[in-house]
C-alpha cells in the first residue's frame, strides 16, 4: 500500500468510498490537496491512456490550509485506511505549527474512531449537514 497524490482518474473510485458526486470529487481534486491509499496495479494497467485507474483506490483524504488551521474536507475509505490518511495533513500542518480540523456527521462512528485513533479531540458542534448534526474534531501538538 501506498499514499500518492490524487489524480483525475481517482475520482470514480473516490465516489465510491463516499457519498460525494464523482464530478464534485474531480473538482476537490483540482482545488485541495488530496491524497489517496492505493494498491499499486500490476504495471501493465499503469501504460494504459484511458480512464481505467492503474492503482486500487482503498482510501483518500482532502485538505485545505489556512492561516489559523489546516481543515479536512472530505475523507473516506475503510478506517485503518482513514487513518493512515489523516496522517497526511497532520504532517503538513507540524510543518506548518498549525492545528488540524475536521468535521464528521453524528453517525460517521467508523470516520470518529479514525479521527480519535489519530489523537483528534472532540471540540463542540459544528454546522449542520443535510439537515444532520455534526461535530467538530481538532487535533493539536
Amino acid at each position: 500500500m501506498e499514499v500518492r497524490d490524487a489524480v483525475e482518474r481517482d475520482a470514480a473510485a473516490m465516489a465510491a468510498l463516499t457519498d460525494a458526486p464523482e464530478p464534485v470529487l474531480r473538482n476537490v481534486i483540482h482545488e485541495r490537496s488530496v491524497r489517496v491509499l492505493v494498491e499499486e496495479g500490476d504495471g501493465e494497467a499503469a501504460d494504459a491512456v484511458d480512464d481505467e485507474t492503474a492503482d486500487d483506490v482503498q482510501g483518500f483524504v482532502s485538505f485545505d490550509a489556512r492561516e489559523d488551521a489546516v481543515f479536512v474536507t472530505q475523507f473516506g475509505g475503510d478506517r485503518a485506511a482513514c487513518e493512515r490518511l489523516l496522517g497526511e495533513p497532520l504532517r503538513f500542518a507540524r510543518a506548518e505549527g498549525l492545528p488540524v480540523e475536521l468535521v464528521l456527521r453524528e453517525g460517521d462512528d467508523a470516520m470518529r474512531a479514525a479521527a480519535a485513533a489519530t489523537g483528534f479531540e472532540a471540540a463542540g458542534s459544528g454546522p449542520r449537514f443535510r439537515g444532520e448534526s455534526t461535530r467538530t474534531y481538532r487535533y493539536e501538538e
